[in-house]
């Protein structure tokens, strides 16, 4: 039996437990969340969007060089196992779109076969734009981005997607957050984003971005929490025996939220914050201070920038 029906078969069941309580095991009910975890109250209330007239929302994938798969595959899960009212109806019409409907080689050797190119992709509700390599993405797929973003319900970057998103002018002025080890690199490479740290995700308008890798999920739970209610992302979750709640409480990240400090004996990457053996990592001396770094790249783009790096 395919897991899908298997699910249907016992979403009667599912629907009913939920029903029963005012939330799920190791959720807070909606009265009981505060400002200090940084719980959305009532998401029935905040930012709510309007499922189209037909109950189709259209999810759009972009897919480029190296993207990052768990960026977009956890999100895809989370759209895909969506399940709403008494005849099961499944909302969400995923799709990826790429340059062309060659391959693309993603991480981890994964290869995907694009469904659509830009020139022929359905007009989507929803744009999920995963971490890949801005250095090789497609002019083309800007242009798409801005395109299409005009009209969409939400463009929602994950991880260093916002990378991406920022490449293409689509977050100036706007909050967002990305990989915590991207923080600095954001914010130096694209001074009009409003970077926000700590966060597992951030919402300015109809741009959401995550942080890294897994928060994709919690913002993808989100997006179904927008679009039906928190009773309908309660169940979604416990179909998907999803049992993180950063969903619900965005700020959880709080770990990130401040920059490590480096030393001399424990010196970081003055770039990413990575940790370098101060033996073996490189080092520019600026102002009388030695900094460290992990790579050459990170180097260059420190000492292109020094007063900004140092800045932020």
């Amino acid at each position: 039996m395919q897991r899908r029906e298997l699910m249907k078969q016992t979403l009667a069941v599912g629907a009913f437990a939920v029903g029963a309580s005012a939330a799920l095991p190791g959720r807070a009910p909606a009265a009981e969340l505060s400002k200090d975890t940084g719980a959305v109250a009532d998401a029935r209330l905040t930012n709510p969007l309007t499922v189209p007239a037909n109950g189709t929302i259209r999810v759009a994938f972009l897919i480029g060089p190296d993207a990052e798969e768990v960026d977009y595959a956890f999100p895809w899960g989370v759209f895909q196992n969506v399940m709403v009212g008494d005849n099961h109806h499944m909302p969400f019409k995923l799709y990826t779109v790429a340059v062309s409907k060659e391959a693309v080689r993603t991480t981890g050797g994964l290869a995907i076969l694009p469904e659509y190119t830009f020139a022929d992709a359905p007009t989507p509700n929803v744009v999920v734009v995963p971490a890949m390599d801005t250095d090789k993405i497609a002019p083309a797929a800007l242009d798409w981005l801005r395109s299409v973003q005009k009209d969409a319900d939400l463009t929602m970057s994950v991880c260093d997607g916002a990378f991406v998103l920022a490449k293409a002018g689509l977050i100036d002025g706007k909050k967002a957050t990305c990989y915590h080890s991207g923080y600095r690199m954001l914010g130096v490479m694209y001074p009009n984003v409003n970077v926000v740290r700590g966060v597992r995700y951030v919402e300015d308008g109809k741009i959401a971005a995550s942080g890294g890798l897994t928060c994709g999920a919690d913002l993808a739970m989100r997006v179904v929490e927008r679009y039906f209610g928190r009773e309908q992302a309660r169940q979604t979750a416990r179909d998907l025996e999803f049992q993180g709640t950063g969903w619900m409480y965005p700020n959880s990240n709080a770990q990130f939220a401040k920059r490590p400090v480096s030393t001399a004996e424990h010196p970081l990457c003055e770039v990413c914050d990575m940790k370098v053996n101060p033996k073996m990592a490189l080092t520019w001396k600026y102002e009388s201070k030695l900094y460290y770094f992990c790579s050459d790249e990170h180097k260059a783009l420190f000492v292109s920038k020094p007063e900004h790096f140092i800045a932020v």
